[in-house]
């Protein structure tokens, strides 16, 4: 318990972005948020009061970071499964707990799960040699998804093999190189879809409108809130499916559940038990925003309410240009507020490199089209300093 305020302290793994923002729900919890962060450059601990430096692969260092918490939470997947497992057996509190996180760490072991609780999913199937994925796409067609089983995000970690050669001329490399793969079917999808649910230890359930996800090159780059167009059974059914994971395999916390729609109905991409992209929206959109959700999750208390606070919501990642703009980001700002005053802004605090999150934007408002033009616009006038409508400043 922190001594001044008399509420838990949260032990956060990860000094990314999602450890910043969840500091910022902390704020207005009242609660005392310890970071333990690889370097103290990082997007949270540019910001958190309380930022322990360590990482996240060093035994002694989690160890010592879980001795000064009551709890302790992640934001990111990447921790050491049997680092978890050796502080759970000395007695340390750890929401997600390790036998869920397992799930989420390792592809392989997830959609193994997935296909004995009868959830839908494509076609998978471990891969020891090339064989196994010339064999695979021979039985389910190519191109096929060869995946690494742990790690990767953001489109790493994913190659699309289009034909038996090109399995034969990429397969073996990795696996000399000692990465544990699987390889999936493609899936002829509508769109992507994300649903967010959280969990209390106590069992309580809360989840938030399903939203639809888009992306660029792997990289998730709008949300729209809710999913266009989207059946009420539809939404319900993703709802139930996040919510019965969640209860399967003992989730505290949150657990974004990724989807792919297809002409037959959904069918499960991957899971993520910690704030996720898809939820960023939640910080200007919804009654309770992810972080705060994820916050009130792990400490047990009640679950805040999931409901849109307009009818629409669109969210857009910003993303590092190409090449850097000459306007420095200050003035970008200056000019975007003068264009859109309704625009909220989210910025990470880190330096500006191709392809990398920056930060993120949020419109809500009546019109989802107008919303994600807008929102599009913003995102694209913060990464380029250029409008892509050939807006004038002044």
């Amino acid at each position: 318990m922190d001594k001044n305020t008399g509420l838990p302290v949260v032990g956060m793994v990860g000094g990314g972005q999602l450890a910043r923002m969840t500091h910022q729900a902390a704020i207005s919890l009242g609660q005392s948020l310890r970071v333990l962060a690889a370097g103290e450059n990082e997007a949270a601990g540019l910001v958190a009061g309380d930022v322990t430096l360590g990482h996240h692969t060093d035994l002694d260092a989690l160890r010592k970071f879980a001795a000064s918490v009551d709890v302790l939470t992640f934001d990111h997947e990447h921790v050491p499964g049997e680092h978890l497992l050796t502080l759970a057996m000395e007695g340390y509190v750890i929401r997600p707990a390790p036998s869920a996180l397992g799930f989420a760490q390792n592809k392989l072991v997830m959609r193994e799960m997935m296909a004995g609780l009868g959830v839908p999913g494509p076609a998978f199937a471990e891969v020891s040699t090339v064989d196994d994925v010339v064999a695979f796409g021979g039985e389910h067609g190519w191109p096929v998804v060869l995946k690494a089983s742990s790690g990767g995000y953001d489109g790493r970690g994913v190659w699309m093999l289009d034909t038996a050669q090109h399995a034969r001329e990429t397969v073996p490399e990795l696996l000399e190189a000692g990465t544990a793969l699987l390889v999936e079917e493609k899936v002829a999808m509508r769109r992507e879809l994300s649903a967010l649910v959280a969990r209390s230890p106590f069992g309580q359930g809360a989840a938030y409108p399903v939203v639809e996800t888009v992306q660029e090159g792997g990289i998730n780059t709008e949300v729209l809130a809710p999913a266009p167009g989207l059946s009420e059974s539809r939404v319900h059914e993703a709802q139930d499916l996040a919510l019965r994971v969640a209860s399967t395999l003992d989730v505290t916390g949150l657990l974004a559940v990724e989807l792919f729609e297809t002409d037959t109905g959904l069918l499960v991409n991957e899971l993520a038990m910690r704030p996720h992209n898809s939820g960023h929206w939640t910080m200007d959109g919804s009654r309770t925003s992810q972080f705060e959700q994820h916050l009130r999750a792990v400490l047990d208390y009640p679950l805040g309410r999931t409901d849109l606070v307009a009818p629409a919501c669109v969210m857009a990642n910003v993303l590092g240009a190409a090449e850097l703009p000459e306007m420095g980001p200050d003035e970008r700002l200056h000019h975007l507020f003068a264009r859109y005053p309704e625009v909220r802004v989210h910025l990470y605090g880190k330096q500006e490199r191709p392809g990398r999150k920056l930060g993120h934007v949020n419109f809500t408002g009546e019109r989802m089209d107008d919303l994600r033009n807008r929102a599009l616009l913003s995102a694209h006038w913060l990464s380029h300093a250029v409008w892509l409508d050939g807006y004038e400043i002044h």
